[in-house]
């Protein structure tokens, strides 16, 4: 896990981890920021410096294929064929909190989703 979004494209033609930018890269981006902008950690993009010290995005988003390449992913499948325009939240650098600790995920995301919403 980590503490960022993601957006299009996950792959490349090349296979490597490149930024692999979509027609709807800008559209994207607004979306991916609208969410970690209210999530202070997230927006600061270094959150698991434990487990990954050299890991960094920039206002907490990257583009998939640039953080590292998923050749069929669901996200690239479902933009490309349904013109659905999706985007992956990874909520928190340990894949399985316990569950005591997840009133902490909703006050740290509350108003990332709110505000997700909004965009609509």
């Amino acid at each position: 896990g980590s503490l960022v979004v993601n957006y299009p494209f996950d792959d490349d033609e090349q296979g490597v981890a490149i930024y692999s930018k979509s027609p709807d890269d800008t559209v994207f981006q607004q979306l991916a920021l609208s969410y970690s902008k209210e999530n202070t950690k997230m927006y600061q993009g270094s959150p698991c410096k434990d487990m990954y010290p050299n890991e960094y995005f920039p206002h907490g988003i990257t583009n998939g294929a640039q953080w590292y390449n998923v050749p069929g992913g669901m996200q690239d499948w479902n933009y490309l064929n349904t013109n659905c325009f999706e985007v992956t939240i990874e909520l928190g650098c340990v894949k399985y909190p316990r569950a005591e600790e997840l009133p902490k995920y909703w006050e740290q995301n509350r108003r990332s989703l709110l505000q997700f919403m909004k965009q609509v």
